[in-house]
């Protein structure tokens, strides 16, 4: 049986990037384990960031996810 994802907070910059992440790693087609393992970022800090635990630290973090879910940095910033 599936967890339930709790609900995001999208108020707050950590909730939009957290939907944001998701859909763009959905739209890959790509799992949390594969993401991790592309990105070179921990499966546990995908699904902090995911979950809207934790704000991901702007430096070649993003530049990996990017690289990974091949597309544009901006497009993994949320928008205001």
């Amino acid at each position: 049986m599936p967890r339930q994802r709790k609900e995001v907070d999208v108020s707050t910059f950590e909730g939009r990037f957290a939907v944001r992440l998701r859909k763009l790693r959905e739209k890959t087609g790509m799992n949390v384990h594969e993401l991790a393992e592309k990105s070179g970022v921990s499966k546990t800090t995908i699904l902090n960031w995911e979950s809207g635990i934790r704000k991901p630290i702007v430096s070649d973090t993003f530049l990996k996810l990017a690289n990974a879910l091949e597309v544009n940095v901006r497009t993994l910033l949320p928008k205001e």
